[in-house]
């Protein structure tokens, strides 16, 4: 802290000791850097506007010379901790990225603490910065996010503190949160829960979501039924390209986990699939069917996980279509469900 930022503060004993607990030595996220550090220091700088002087609050020192200078302040002469300070790696953040981490809902409210900058990060990098926090922090921060943003983040957690969040959550803001997952990822989920945490949660969902998630929860997680989703976009085979695309900009679909359209016969039975780079390039009136891939693949939701790797593995799927006994699609694994598999 510069000296003139120490020495504005002198008649401001109170708001000085308000940042000494609510910052110093505690520890705060990182949004540039995606990590959890530990305050040593704060840098002040004074803002002069109707002959008032105001501290701004501009970057926290995370480095060995905010400490060092902490340590040494009043036992050292200042020349001597600048010298040693000087001959340190910096480490400082700016205000802007730093998002601080309370747990406690009503000083939250209190200190005026969001989590908007946190929602702006991948979720994957979120899931990760949680890890390294409390369980009360952890709870603090999925309370605050967008049910969007909660449920993406807690896609990414570990399943062991996912099911420990969700456990302490409000049921309404865990009913919530699960409508905002894909089916697959809640009923798993809701699987590690205990049985009435598990129902209650159902009840509070919207009604087609919870059959949705109840229904893939029948099935043995080790199988094709236990690893599908049943959100997956399917179009008439003797539709054209630009039906098709005319059709998709009408709906509210995953983009980012669109790749492979499924294909319907006449009498609604599974004929195949179409990758989204076949679409593309199609001309406007090939119909759906001349763009299929071959060989035609499914698997019945009865069929073991190590089929569904067997069959991933020799012929370099991305998608797979579940199909029921009149030989129906009724879900689809994607590579991502399969590597989320392996890695369990």
């Amino acid at each position: 802290m510069s000296a003139s930022a120490r020495w504005s503060f002198t008649g401001r004993t109170k708001s000085w000791l308000a940042v000494q607990k609510d910052l110093m030595d505690q520890q705060i996220i990182d949004t540039q850097g995606r990590k959890v550090v530990r305050v040593n220091d704060v840098d002040l700088t004074e803002l002069r506007a109707n002959g008032k002087v105001e501290l701004r609050l501009t970057q926290v020192d995370v480095g060995i010379p905010g400490a060092v200078r902490r340590l040494l302040q009043g036992v050292v002469p200042s020349v001597v901790v600048r010298k040693l300070q000087s001959k340190l790696p910096q480490s400082v953040i700016r205000w802007e990225f730093v998002n601080l981490v309370e747990p406690d809902p009503l000083r939250r409210v209190k200190l005026r603490i969001t989590h908007e900058k946190l929602e702006d990060l991948h979720p994957a990098d979120l899931a990760e910065i949680m890890e390294d926090l409390s369980a009360p922090e952890r709870q603090g921060i999925i309370a605050s996010l967008d049910e969007e943003t909660a449920a993406a983040v807690l896609a990414e957690l570990d399943e062991r503190l996912t099911t420990q969040i969700v456990e302490k959550l409000d049921p309404g803001k865990a009913a919530d949160i699960l409508e905002e997952m894909a089916p697959d990822a809640a009923a798993d989920l809701l699987a590690d829960l205990p049985k009435e945490t598990s129902e209650e949660l159902l009840d509070e969902m919207p009604g087609q979501e919870a059959d949705e998630v109840r229904e893939l929860l029948q099935f043995d997680a080790a199988t094709a039924g236990g690893m599908m989703n049943t959100e997956f976009v399917f179009v008439g085979e003797t539709s054209t390209r630009d039906d098709v695309l005319a059709w998709m900009r009408t709906q509210d679909l995953n983009l980012d986990q669109l790749d492979t359209i499924v294909l319907l016969d006449a009498g609604a039975q599974f004929s195949g699939t179409v990758p989204v780079a076949r679409l593309l390039l199609a001309t406007a009136d090939q119909r759906m069917m001349e763009l299929r891939i071959e060989p035609l693949l499914s698997l019945p939701a009865t069929a073991d996980d190590k089929e569904v790797f067997e069959l991933f593995d020799k012929y370099n799927l991305r998608m797979l279509t579940v199909i029921n006994e009149e030989n129906q699609p009724i879900g689809a694994i994607t590579v991502d469900d399969v590597v989320s598999r392996l890695l369990a």
